[in-house]
């Protein structure tokens, strides 16, 4: 299952900058507002020391890692769900995301302008919200209009669901509550799922620094980012766009040499990757051989079948039995016969629950 992130902010916050650092390609990052017109897609493999330990010992001729899709999409500013800025254009973009990222500025700088004039990260942060909120609003209203006297009238059960729901939406989000914070049961959360709302997107603010905050790990501004989210149970990550973008350029070697002279031992999209995996409650299973070893993302909770189906939908149709070992054993007795010999490897049916680490085989049967 593929990952995508939404990268969005205030103008020359950071974000092309870190999108620069993420795909290692050398989009514009001017000094100006919409220096990105058209959202910029980029793909990246999710670091998994795991996986090498597999290659390392199973030497397949294909190695593929996890993916991880960034989309950049422009900067937004006030009124942007009345089409200021280009607005709405950037707007529908995010609603093709499973989250969003989030880049609030958090250094000072005379060579840098702010489109507000000043350094604000809550104010920003809430400019942001309120159009996302506001561009919610006009999709959930836009649908009760299409509804039109069926919203008083009806008794049909399923129409009075989406009504319902979508009335609690209105009442939550003309107070400026995002929907992500409003509680839903799974047959509201059923009928929401046709209108991708931007704001029931899980969220990370990537607080952007400093080169000179960077060692410190805070300053006063990302204090206020991380209060903020705690309400909103939000993930928060400090990191340096600017480094993260010198990071990219660099061999493994002198990566490693640079983090140890900055006193951090993973660089900040490493840190945004693994938050939201976290946030989306994801996890990574393998499957490998001298063919091919292989990462797979799956969300937590998904059962052995479910897990093949992502791997073709044939071994979900088909499925008769997984056999199982975790990684840890693996790397704990050094082959997977030694494994076997230990009798650590386990024939799993439909009801087992994948684990994070997870080395599977899956046997399955499709008749013709």
């Amino acid at each position: 299952m593929g990952l995508k992130a939404g990268i969005v902010g205030l103008p020359n916050v950071g974000k092309s900058t870190l999108f620069n650092a993420i795909t290692k390609q050398k989009i514009l990052a001017a000094n100006y507002p919409f220096a990105t017109i058209d959202p910029n897609v980029g793909v990246v493999t999710v670091p998994d020391t795991r996986l090498d330990y597999l290659v390392s010992l199973y030497n397949p001729k294909s190695i593929v890692p996890t993916a991880y899709e960034f989309i950049d999409i422009a900067g937004l500013v006030k009124g942007a769900s009345n089409g200021e800025g280009l607005g709405n254009k950037f707007l529908s973009h995010i609603r093709e995301v499973d989250a969003i990222v989030e880049v609030v500025r958090c250094f000072e700088s005379k060579d840098i302008t702010h489109v507000e004039g000043t350094v604000d990260p809550i104010r920003d942060i809430e400019i942001i919200n309120v159009e996302l909120i506001l561009a919610d609003l006009e999709v959930i209203q836009n649908r009760i209009n299409k509804l039109g006297k069926k919203v008083s009238m009806t008794k049909d059960k399923s129409e009075l669901l989406e009504i319902n729901t979508l009335n609690k939406c209105i009442e939550n989000l003309e107070k400026n509550i995002p929907l992500r914070l409003v509680e839903f049961d799974e047959f509201e959360l059923g009928v929401l799922k046709n209108f991708s709302l931007i704001t029931l997107k899980p969220i990370i603010y990537a607080a952007n620094v400093s080169e000179d905050t960077i060692e410190i790990g805070k300053n006063e501004y990302t204090e206020m980012v991380s209060e903020y989210a705690s309400r909103e149970k939000a993930g928060v990550i400090v990191m340096c766009a600017k480094i993260e973008e010198e990071l990219a350029d660099m061999s493994d070697e002198d990566r490693a040499i640079f983090m140890e002279e900055l006193g951090i031992q993973n660089s900040g999209l490493d840190k945004l990757i693994f938050a939201t995996y976290n946030l989306l409650g994801l996890a990574t299973f393998f499957t490998a051989g001298t063919d091919e070893c292989r990462a797979w993302t799956f969300k937590k909770g998904m059962k052995a079948p479910e897990c093949a189906g992502i791997i073709h939908t044939d071994f979900e149709r088909g499925f008769i039995k997984a056999e199982v070992m975790s990684f840890d054993d693996l790397k704990t007795y050094g082959s997977e016969l030694k494994v076997k010999e230990a009798g650590r490897v386990r024939l799993e049916g439909k009801e087992y629950l994948m684990k994070d680490g997870d080395i599977a085989y899956f046997r399955f049967n499709v008749s013709k």
